[in-house]
């Protein structure tokens, strides 16, 4: 099915606190590359969080790179990088594969070993199915109420009941 192929992620959680080391490891996973809005803080945040620092080390710890691929602007992409200064884009034209391959190239990893996390089927998700990425979905922390939001939200529905569905009812 077409939404499969290309919308449907391979896991779908809460929150990124549900990605350990361990797991990213079994899966062969060398490499993240992470959305930021709502993904790790909401949009008010505009320096990671310490919870998001104390997770974004354990990965380093276990050998696991990341990298920020967002489709917000520079200004805020730097700002919340400012410290860690993990290689990352902005205005990223996701689901546009192009960023993802320069992350991959910079950390020296490629599809067999990269992992995309984000919390938008349309942007992050398909962009991951598109380039062969493992695909993790998380719920947004704090969505935006904006028409537009909104009607990407709802065109996600259905692919995240049939993500339920494929797994026995599961859901994040």
């Amino acid at each position: 099915m077409f939404t499969d192929r290309y919308f449907m992620p391979d896991l779908y959680l809460r929150d990124i606190y549900g990605i350990t080391p361990d797991f990213l490891k079994e899966k062969g996973i060398r490499a993240v590359l992470l959305d930021i809005d709502n993904t790790l803080v909401t949009y008010d945040d505009p320096k990671p969080t310490p919870s998001v620092l104390t997770w974004l080390q354990a990965l380093k710890d276990n050998g696991i790179e990341a990298a920020f691929i967002s489709n917000n602007h520079k200004d805020r992409v730097q700002l919340f990088n400012e410290e860690l200064r993990y290689f990352a884009t902005w205005d990223s034209g996701k689901p546009s594969g192009r960023c993802y391959r320069a992350a991959m190239k910079h950390l020296g990893t490629d599809k067999t070993n990269t992992a995309v996390i984000g919390d938008q089927v349309f942007t992050d998700v398909w962009s991951a199915k598109r380039l062969g990425l493992y695909a993790i979905l998380v719920k947004p922390i704090k969505d935006k109420t904006s028409l537009f939001f909104r009607s990407k939200r709802a065109l996600e529905k259905p692919i995240l009941r049939r993500y339920a569905e494929k797994q026995g009812g599961e859901r994040a």
